[in-house]
């Protein structure tokens, strides 16, 4: 069916899938915010509707977009040959508003932001930002085009970041992460199991896996898998009690990685880096709501 807006919950956009009635719900005005996803018959994402009604605080929940940095920088300041630049944690584009579309075939939805005088006075560059939504058969599809419009190299770092409902936080666990992870509450490398021990706690980190990433729980039997492309391969896994919910999103590159280099992309002039990741529900997981925690 085609868009529809919608007054409740709270003002969005709403998408729906002809085949399996899976239902995407959006705030294009609120940083292109992806605020629901419902699959086969369950929502899979957390939000504080409570305060995602005050627009003056920032959103928990739902996907926000970061862009074109991941996490923070020194001082929230970013050299470039242009000058110093006020770039605060996680970029611009989750506070902007963006445009809404759906794809042509009725296949999904297009969510578009452009460079603006806004988002020159923070990152002085030219640019399109186009974020593609496609619910599959237990899944969803995301595709992020970004365009260089300028006539320099469109230097950026991209994530998603995710909030995923679970039934508590002691329910929780994930698979597919490797030995080492990078902590972001120490800022150094630890080993990775015995900080997800530590969910119910709060935990912040930074991994690089071999393969897909599982998020479970225990409470529900379900569990959501996290297939990512390179260079869209880094996982972070944040966790804020009492919220029960767990982000397992997908970054291109660390916290400061504008500065520092490390794996920061570059776009060259007229040129687009596409980026692809894949969430999918597993619902046969082997995971027993009966289970013992």
């Amino acid at each position: 069916m085609p868009l529809t807006h919608r007054t409740t919950p709270y003002p969005h956009w709403e998408f729906s899938t002809a085949a399996g009635g899976d239902l995407l719900r959006l705030v294009p005005e609120r940083g292109g915010l992806l605020s629901g996803w419902c699959c086969n018959g369950r929502e899979l994402l957390y939000l504080d509707e409570a305060r995602f009604a005050d627009p003056a605080l920032s959103v928990r929940g739902g996907m926000p977009v970061l862009f074109p940095i991941c996490g923070n920088l020194p001082a929230d300041q970013l050299p470039l040959p242009q000058g110093n630049f006020t770039l605060k944690q996680h970029g611009f584009a989750r506070d902007l508003p963006w445009e809404l579309e759906e794809l042509k075939g009725a296949e999904g939805v297009r969510l578009s932001l452009g460079d603006s005088p806004a988002s020159l006075e923070m990152f002085p560059f030219p640019f399109r930002l186009q974020l593609e939504l496609r619910p599959q058969p237990g899944a969803l599809a995301i595709v992020v085009l970004v365009d260089n419009l300028g006539p320099e190299p469109l230097p950026f770092a991209f994530g998603l970041h995710p909030y995923f409902a679970v039934t508590s936080l002691a329910a929780a666990s994930l698979e597919g992460l490797p030995e080492r992870c990078f902590d972001h509450g120490t800022m150094a490398p630890v080993a990775t199991a015995p900080l997800l021990e530590r969910l119910e706690q709060g935990v912040d980190l930074l991994a690089q896996p071999a393969a897909a990433v599982r998020l479970l729980d225990r409470g529900s039997g379900l569990a959501l898998e996290l297939q990512a492309e390179a260079p869209f391969d880094l996982a972070v896994v944040w966790s804020d009690p009492p919220r029960p919910m767990v982000c397992l999103e997908p970054w291109t590159a660390p916290r400061g990685a504008l500065v520092s280099g490390e794996r920061r992309l570059e776009v060259a002039p007229g040129q687009t880096c596409r980026l692809a990741c894949r969430y999918q529900l597993i619902e046969s997981s082997g995971i027993s709501p009966q289970d013992p925690a």
